[in-house]
């Protein structure tokens, strides 16, 4: 048996299509989310605890670098997965499922999902 396959695949000259992409930011995004519910779910129970916790909190949200940072990440992977989402859930009906629209359908929700993330740094950071 001639066997001419790699061993070894380099799994970084592989370049994915633009739907596996959006796919698996997906799924990721998914992930972030789980774990920023976490840990607002812990911020809402400190918050709620007095009126200084909830002050102290907030003053926490105005001045720290890496507070902003968490909720900006939270935010975008929240926007972005609303959008693959929908991206889903219009393939479930039976559109953009070929291989073209599903590249132009993958590249919009890409779009739409930097756009996302603008909106959120523009949230949290201004």
């Amino acid at each position: 048996m001639n066997d001419t396959r790699p061993v070894n695949l380099d799994l970084m000259s592989i370049k994915l299509p633009l739907s596996a992409l959006a796919s698996i930011l997906h799924r990721v995004s998914a992930v972030i989310i789980w774990v920023g519910f976490a840990v607002l779910l812990a911020v809402l129970c400190y918050a709620t605890r007095s009126e200084e916790s909830f002050q102290e909190l907030t003053a926490t949200l105005d001045g720290n670098f890496l507070v902003k940072f968490f909720v900006w990440g939270f935010l975008s992977a929240l926007g972005y997965y609303c959008v693959a989402t929908v991206k889903h859930l219009v393939q479930d009906m039976g559109f953009f499922e070929d291989k073209q629209s599903g590249q132009a359908i993958s590249g919009a929700t890409l779009g739409l999902g930097a756009l996302m993330v603008i909106l959120a740094g523009a949230l949290v950071w201004l």
